[in-house]
């Protein structure tokens, strides 16, 4: 019988060990489609591509699956202010999405599940927590017993109230037993509502059980490898998380998380909101799409950056350095995937890449589709 010599080696992210088997079930949180592709969402889908590629070239299959939020608050308030049909609005701002992420060289999802499609997963999530106790009936909606899940995600329950209350979680809810209860089913009323039928009533789903739902779907009770922005850890990762291990009774939900670091502008978190955005495709206009992928992957993916057009600029030189270490003969390439399966390490991958250029910098080009 044949030995290996020179065994695979597990991806490692957060300083664990990943091992993993044939098939790679990865989820990644995407976008709600009410307005254009700004570099804050761009630099989480890059990362996440970073590390599917990372995967590929490791020897796994990876099966990725990329979630629109169709059904969601600030989508219907926009298409009102547009006065416009949400699903119009939806359609179009995912049209505009898809083809930023096809010029910036992210990879297609092999799964794109959305909100809409899922409601009939989430009334199911619904009933398999009622029928744990893990959830109640109030008012015609479903809440799920997640007052635990701050203390899990290590925040004090005043700072969870005050991102609850960001995130639309409306902790002051009267019909809650506990202010970081949340919705799996929301309750209508008004004859303007987006809703659908239910066994409680007309309804929709809540944020954090549309992801759950969809996740058990696709992959069943667990995934290997869960993606999002840094932003998304507490309540909406959380949340998602405790729904999808309640009803299922299986832990832990994700294996290992990857929640790219927040892109600011300033001092300020990059969002519509504070009026900072950075347009994707304002940048794709004076500078090419391997430009943008090495500002977002040339830093820990943790980390969170500012953005400025002369960390643009230097990006771009660094791009041609790389370039010209390629152009270079000999180079060997392990020490590049060592680096890059070693928490996705792009920068001590960059490093030795430009110093032994050849086939170490044509490796780093290609896994990270930077040419």
């Amino acid at each position: 019988m044949s030995r290996l010599t020179d065994p695979p080696t597990a991806l490692h992210l957060a300083g664990a060990p990943l091992p993993m088997v044939g098939r790679v079930r990865m989820y990644v949180c995407g976008i709600t489609p009410y307005d254009v592709t700004h570099l804050g969402h761009a630099a989480t889908f890059v990362w996440a591509d970073a590390a599917e590629r990372v995967l590929r070239r490791n020897g796994h299959t990876v099966t990725v699956a990329r979630n629109v939020t169709d059904v969601d608050e600030v989508l219907f308030a926009e298409a009102h202010r547009r006065g416009e049909p949400h699903s119009m609005l939806a359609t179009l701002q995912r049209a505009s999405f898809e083809g930023t992420m096809a010029a910036l060289r992210v990879r297609v999802p092999d799964h794109s599940p959305t909100a809409a499609q899922a409601v009939g997963h989430v009334i199911q999530l619904a009933a398999a927590l009622l029928d744990r106790e893990q959830a109640y009936v109030a008012a015609g909606s479903v809440y799920a017993r997640t007052s635990g899940t701050a203390a899990r995600a290590g925040i004090d329950e005043d700072r969870a109230r005050v991102l609850a209350a960001e995130y639309h979680d409306e902790p002051d809810d009267p019909a809650k037993e506990h202010p970081l209860d949340v919705a799996v089913w929301h309750a209508t009323s008004g004859p303007d509502d987006v809703s659908w039928p239910s066994p409680w009533g007309d309804g929709r789903p809540g944020w954090h059980a549309e992801c759950a739902a969809m996740v058990l779907a696709l992959f069943g009770p667990s995934v290997d490898l869960h993606c999002g922005g840094a932003d998304l850890a507490f309540p909406h990762h959380a949340c998602e998380s405790a729904l999808a291990e309640a009803a299922t009774g299986v832990a832990p939900f994700a294996r290992a998380w990857l929640r790219a670091g927040t892109v600011l502008v300033g001092e300020q978190k990059m969002a519509k909101s504070t009026g900072n955005l950075v347009l994707v495709d304002d940048l794709l206009r004076s500078h090419s799409p391997a430009a943008i992928r090495l500002l977002c992957l040339n830093r820990p993916w943790a980390q969170p950056w500012a953005y400025t057009p002369d960390a643009l600029e230097h990006a771009a030189g660094t791009l041609e350095r790389l370039y010209a270490a390629a152009a270079r003969p000999g180079g060997e390439p392990g020490a590049v995937l060592a680096a890059l399966r070693e928490n996705l390490d792009v920068p001590r991958a960059l490093e030795i890449a430009l110093g032994e250029g050849g086939q170490a910098a044509r490796t780093l080009t290609e896994v990270l589709a930077l040419s």
